[in-house]
Protein backbone atom coordinates (compact mmCIF):
# COMPACT_ATOMS: atom_id res chain seq x y z
CA UNK A 1 0.00 0.00 0.00
CA UNK A 2 1.41 3.45 -0.78
CA UNK A 3 1.85 6.07 1.89
CA UNK A 4 0.46 9.27 2.27
CA UNK A 5 1.80 11.80 3.87
CA UNK A 6 1.52 16.01 4.75
CA UNK A 7 3.97 18.07 4.75
CA UNK A 8 3.22 21.58 5.74
CA UNK A 9 4.55 24.56 7.38
CA UNK A 10 2.56 26.06 10.37
CA UNK A 11 2.62 28.87 12.79
CA UNK A 12 3.45 28.43 16.35
CA UNK A 13 -0.57 29.13 16.66
CA UNK A 14 -1.49 26.33 14.13
CA UNK A 15 -2.14 28.02 11.09
CA UNK A 16 -0.63 26.94 7.36
CA UNK A 17 -1.84 30.08 5.56
CA UNK A 18 -3.16 33.53 6.46
CA UNK A 19 -7.14 34.57 6.28
CA UNK A 20 -6.35 36.04 3.05
CA UNK A 21 -4.33 32.78 1.78
CA UNK A 22 -0.51 34.49 2.14
CA UNK A 23 2.36 32.20 2.90
CA UNK A 24 4.87 34.48 2.69
CA UNK A 25 5.50 34.50 6.52
CA UNK A 26 6.82 30.90 5.86
CA UNK A 27 9.25 31.37 3.40
CA UNK A 28 11.77 34.33 5.08
CA UNK A 29 15.26 33.83 4.17
CA UNK A 30 17.48 32.88 6.99
CA UNK A 31 21.05 31.68 7.21
CA UNK A 32 21.00 28.84 8.79
CA UNK A 33 22.42 26.30 6.59
CA UNK A 34 21.42 23.06 8.24
CA UNK A 35 17.73 24.33 7.23
CA UNK A 36 18.60 25.17 3.66
CA UNK A 37 20.11 21.48 3.63
CA UNK A 38 17.21 19.91 5.31
CA UNK A 39 14.88 21.55 2.80
CA UNK A 40 17.19 20.89 -0.46
CA UNK A 41 17.61 17.17 1.05
CA UNK A 42 13.47 16.72 1.79
CA UNK A 43 12.79 17.67 -1.71
CA UNK A 44 14.72 15.28 -3.54
CA UNK A 45 12.53 12.09 -1.95
CA UNK A 46 10.51 11.83 -4.64
CA UNK A 47 7.06 10.59 -4.93
CA UNK A 48 3.85 12.28 -5.89
CA UNK A 49 2.69 15.22 -5.19
CA UNK A 50 -1.10 16.24 -4.12
CA UNK A 51 -2.72 19.75 -4.18
CA UNK A 52 -6.17 20.84 -4.18
CA UNK A 53 -6.65 23.84 -6.40
CA UNK A 54 -5.52 26.66 -4.30
CA UNK A 55 -2.49 25.60 -3.41
CA UNK A 56 -1.65 24.20 -6.92
CA UNK A 57 -2.00 27.24 -8.27
CA UNK A 58 -0.09 29.52 -6.38
CA UNK A 59 2.99 26.92 -6.56
CA UNK A 60 2.69 26.09 -10.52
CA UNK A 61 2.88 30.23 -10.18
CA UNK A 62 5.97 30.17 -8.55
CA UNK A 63 8.05 26.91 -9.18
CA UNK A 64 8.21 27.10 -12.85
CA UNK A 65 10.00 30.80 -13.14
CA UNK A 66 13.23 31.57 -13.75
CA UNK A 67 13.02 33.49 -9.78
CA UNK A 68 12.35 29.78 -8.55
CA UNK A 69 15.68 28.27 -10.34
CA UNK A 70 17.99 30.67 -9.13
CA UNK A 71 16.43 30.63 -5.41
CA UNK A 72 15.75 27.38 -4.60
CA UNK A 73 17.32 25.33 -7.60
CA UNK A 74 17.48 21.69 -6.16
CA UNK A 75 13.98 22.31 -4.56
CA UNK A 76 12.68 24.27 -8.25
CA UNK A 77 13.98 20.85 -10.23
CA UNK A 78 12.24 18.51 -8.46
CA UNK A 79 8.69 20.66 -8.19
CA UNK A 80 9.30 20.64 -11.54
CA UNK A 81 10.16 17.46 -12.69
CA UNK A 82 7.52 14.96 -9.98
CA UNK A 83 4.15 14.08 -10.69
CA UNK A 84 1.42 15.84 -9.22
CA UNK A 85 -2.20 15.10 -8.72
CA UNK A 86 -4.87 18.10 -8.06
CA UNK A 87 -7.87 17.79 -7.14
CA UNK A 88 -10.31 20.41 -8.52
CA UNK A 89 -13.69 20.64 -9.92
CA UNK A 90 -13.30 24.41 -10.96
CA UNK A 91 -9.79 24.35 -12.55
CA UNK A 92 -9.72 24.89 -15.99
CA UNK A 93 -6.70 23.40 -16.65
CA UNK A 94 -3.77 21.59 -15.18
CA UNK A 95 -1.02 23.14 -17.43
CA UNK A 96 2.59 22.46 -15.02
CA UNK A 97 4.52 19.76 -16.17
CA UNK A 98 3.50 16.17 -15.10
CA UNK A 99 0.32 17.46 -13.80
CA UNK A 100 -3.45 15.08 -13.61
CA UNK A 101 -5.83 16.79 -12.43
CA UNK A 102 -9.11 14.68 -10.83
CA UNK A 103 -12.67 15.79 -10.99
CA UNK A 104 -14.17 13.27 -8.83
CA UNK A 105 -14.72 11.73 -5.25
CA UNK A 106 -11.45 12.83 -3.53
CA UNK A 107 -11.91 10.35 -0.91
CA UNK A 108 -12.85 7.37 -3.62
CA UNK A 109 -9.88 8.65 -5.78
CA UNK A 110 -7.06 8.75 -3.13
CA UNK A 111 -8.20 5.31 -1.51
CA UNK A 112 -7.49 3.81 -5.24
CA UNK A 113 -4.44 5.34 -5.45
CA UNK A 114 -2.95 4.41 -2.00
CA UNK A 115 -3.98 0.85 -2.93
CA UNK A 116 -2.18 0.82 -6.11
CA UNK A 117 1.52 -0.02 -6.35
CA UNK A 118 4.21 3.09 -6.77
CA UNK A 119 5.55 5.81 -4.62
CA UNK A 120 4.88 7.20 -1.53
CA UNK A 121 2.27 10.47 -1.60
CA UNK A 122 2.64 13.94 -0.48
CA UNK A 123 0.18 16.54 -0.04
CA UNK A 124 1.64 20.06 0.10
CA UNK A 125 -0.55 23.29 1.83
CA UNK A 126 -4.42 22.22 0.78
CA UNK A 127 -5.98 22.59 4.41
CA UNK A 128 -9.56 21.48 2.77
CA UNK A 129 -7.73 18.14 0.97
CA UNK A 130 -6.25 17.29 4.15
CA UNK A 131 -9.35 17.87 6.51
CA UNK A 132 -10.88 15.11 4.63
CA UNK A 133 -8.36 12.80 3.98
CA UNK A 134 -7.79 12.73 7.56
CA UNK A 135 -11.58 12.17 8.56
CA UNK A 136 -11.46 9.44 6.22
CA UNK A 137 -8.14 7.96 8.19
CA UNK A 138 -6.30 8.07 4.52
CA UNK A 139 -3.42 10.12 5.58
CA UNK A 140 -0.15 7.70 7.27
CA UNK A 141 1.90 10.80 8.77
CA UNK A 142 1.64 14.09 8.78
CA UNK A 143 5.23 16.36 8.89
CA UNK A 144 5.04 19.48 10.56
CA UNK A 145 7.51 22.28 10.12
CA UNK A 146 6.85 24.91 13.18
CA UNK A 147 7.73 28.56 12.02
CA UNK A 148 8.53 30.42 15.14
CA UNK A 149 5.84 33.13 14.56
CA UNK A 150 1.94 34.08 15.43
CA UNK A 151 -0.39 35.04 12.91
CA UNK A 152 -3.05 35.65 15.30
CA UNK A 153 -5.56 34.31 12.57
CA UNK A 154 -5.40 32.41 9.23
CA UNK A 155 -6.43 28.66 8.24
CA UNK A 156 -5.51 25.68 10.06
CA UNK A 157 -5.41 22.24 7.85
CA UNK A 158 -8.14 20.32 9.86
CA UNK A 159 -10.49 23.22 9.21
CA UNK A 160 -13.65 21.73 9.57
CA UNK A 161 -13.20 18.87 11.24
CA UNK A 162 -15.57 16.77 13.11
CA UNK A 163 -13.68 13.89 14.17
CA UNK A 164 -10.68 13.75 16.69
CA UNK A 165 -7.43 12.77 15.51
CA UNK A 166 -5.23 10.53 18.29
CA UNK A 167 -1.55 11.38 16.76
CA UNK A 168 1.60 10.37 17.65
CA UNK A 169 5.39 11.39 18.12
CA UNK A 170 7.32 9.78 15.72
CA UNK A 171 10.13 11.84 15.33
CA UNK A 172 11.68 15.94 16.03
CA UNK A 173 14.11 17.64 14.99
CA UNK A 174 15.02 21.40 16.20
CA UNK A 175 17.16 23.89 13.66
CA UNK A 176 19.17 27.06 14.76
CA UNK A 177 16.94 29.27 13.23
CA UNK A 178 13.64 28.08 16.01
CA UNK A 179 12.17 26.13 13.66
CA UNK A 180 11.05 22.65 14.99
CA UNK A 181 10.33 19.33 12.34
CA UNK A 182 7.91 17.42 13.85
CA UNK A 183 6.63 14.06 12.57
CA UNK A 184 3.19 12.48 13.47
CA UNK A 185 1.55 9.11 12.53
CA UNK A 186 -2.09 8.04 13.56
CA UNK A 187 -2.02 6.14 16.97
CA UNK A 188 -3.49 2.03 16.08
Amino acid sequence: MRKLSVFNQVSVDGYFRTSSGDMDWAHQDDDDREFKDFIAGNAVGGGMLVFGRTTYEMMASFWPTPAAAEQFPVVAKQMNSLPKIVFSKTLKKASWNNTRQVRGDLVAEVRRMKNEPGEQMVILGSGSIVSQLAQADLIDEYQLLAVPIVLGEGRTMFEGSKKTLNLALAKTRTFRNGRVFSVYVPKA
